[in-house]
């Protein structure tokens, strides 16, 4: 059974900005995992990579039910898979399953989550 189903977007100048006066912030949406792929991209791809997990976070957190908040930016973990599909590899849904994809345009990042039962 679908849980739920959200879309977010994320403008990629505000992420910009974000990675140039807030690098400590960007700690804060990425796990350890993701920070060590985010550190080995050009600013461009990290610029694309934090825009997309921090758009699958949101919208993760608003088919969980809570928003960000009552679920962290940590509890929830997009790395790629050996195709370099979008994965979520950690999350608070212990039994279930998943779905996710990410797209971007040179000027806003998309995520889409399904949570199912």
């Amino acid at each position: 059974m679908i849980q739920g189903i959200v879309i977010d977007a994320v403008d990629l100048e505000r992420i910009h900005k974000i990675i140039l006066e807030k690098p400590k912030l960007v700690a804060r949406i990425l796990t350890a995992n993701e920070k060590i792929v985010f550190d080995n991209l050009s600013l461009k791809r990290q610029i694309e990579f934090l825009g997309g997990r921090y758009a699958c976070k949101e919208a993760f957190s608003k088919a969980w039910g809570t928003g960000i908040g009552k679920v962290s930016f940590q509890e929830i973990e997009v790395l790629n898979n050996g195709a370099g599909a979008p994965v979520v590899t950690c999350s608070p849904l212990k039994e279930g399953k998943v779905f996710v994809s990410i797209t971007h345009t040179d000027t806003m990042a998309f995520a889409q989550i399904i949570l199912e039962r």
